[in-house]
This record gives C-alpha cells, structure tokens and sequence, in this order.
C-alpha cells in the first residue's frame, strides 16, 4: 500500500496579540510615569559601602562644591504647606502659579528675596541662576526657617498618609510615616558648610540625619 505524504507548510505564528500586549504596556507605563524634573544643583558625593535605602517621606539638603545650600522636601501636599508657610512668615505676595510651580519643582536654593523670579524661571534656567543657595547663617535663620517648616508640612503629610493607610486595614508602621531628614555633600565641598547645615538641624532637635554616599564596593 503506498504511503500518504503529508504536504509541508511554514509554520505560522499570529503576532497580533503580541504587539497589541506591547502597544498597551507602552501606553500604560508612558500615563503611568512620573516626569522628571531637573535638578538645578549637581553633586559628586563621597563613596561608601552602606546599603541604606533613601526613605520615601524625607527632607533633603544638598550642599555642592561651592558651598551652596539647597532643599527639596517628598509630596507636594507638603510642598504646598511649606511654601504657604514662608509665605506667612515673610510676608510675600506669591501667585496660585508660583506656588504650584512650588510643588512640582526638584531641589530649590535662593534667598527669600530671589524666591518670586526664581519661581518664574524654567527649570532649566534655575541651573544657570547666579544665586548663593539658601542662606544658611544664622544671622538670617531662612536655612532654620526652611527646615522648621519643612518637617511641620512632612509631619502632617506623614500623618496623613498615615491614617489613610491604616483605613485601608494595610497595618502601616507609624514610624515608615515620619520624616526623614537627609544631608548629600559634594565630595569636594569645605567640611564647614555641612557643620553649619548639621548645627541647624542640631538647634531644631532634628538629630536623625542620614548621609547620602555614592555606591562602593566593600573590601573583601
């Protein structure tokens, strides 16, 4: 009896689910990322072999090679308190826009007298503003005012988040809620500027700060 040959065919495979998968992921990750804002200061930190992660609700002071002092502060909820509070104790005139453009920037650094033109530049201008940073002596106190009322506003979105947490029955730890204070100095800064950014802290009784260091390998 002869034998049945089987006719041959190229295997083919359907892409069109796969690339609708690809096309949604795309769209999701493209709605669902957060855009960057650039940093109008650039540091070169110190290396070390810690392994601490940066906390999610913190207060940040950066100090570069020149000595400048700048600040940034996690959630614009706490952005927004913040920025209404120096404008009480300053008595500025801030604009709804200024003070928004307040809540989606990164790290700031002027002086309260350059804050209103330093709101109103774009981002990529405050990298080339000749400013000196926050003023950090303590003849002026705006440093100490910026930290004070810094962790007030991270205090109370803290505990906000808290509690909406512990509503959803997530059983949140009331300490991954409270501020985190962070000190990141340009490897090339003088020792002197980070004394007088840690003495502050000091006077507010703010004694849980945490150093950012650049990654380095441990010694075997």
């Amino acid at each position: 009896m002869p034998k049945i040959k089987v006719p041959k065919h190229s295997p083919s495979i359907d892409m069109t689910p796969m690339v609708d998968l690809a096309f949604l992921l795309v769209t999701f990750f493209m709605l669902a990322a957060i855009p960057r804002v650039d940093s109008p200061v650039e540091v070169t930190t110190p290396a070390s072999t810690s392994e601490k992660l940066i906390p999610e609700n913190n207060l940040t002071i950066t100090i570069d090679k020149g000595g400048r002092v700048f600040m940034d502060i996690s959630h614009a909820d706490a952005r927004m308190e913040l920025i209404e509070s120096i404008e009480s104790e300053y008595k500025l005139k801030l604009t709804e826009k200024q003070k928004e453009e307040f809540t989606k920037m990164s790290s700031f650094g002027c002086s309260i007298a350059e804050l209103p033109k330093y709101l109103d530049m774009e981002s990529t201008e405050r990298k080339k503003f000749p400013t000196l940073g926050i003023p950090a002596d303590s003849a002026t106190g705006q440093l100490r005012n910026w930290i004070n009322f810094g962790n007030l506003a991270a205090l109370n979105t803290g505990r906000t988040k808290f509690e909406e947490a512990a509503m959803k029955g997530d059983n949140p730890v009331k300490s991954d809620f409270e501020p985190k204070y962070v000190l990141r100095v340009d490897g090339k800064a003088v020792y002197i500027h980070a004394q007088n950014v840690i003495n502050t802290f000091r006077d507010l009784n703010l004694n849980n700060l945490n150093f950012i260091t650049s990654a380095e390998k441990a010694p075997k």
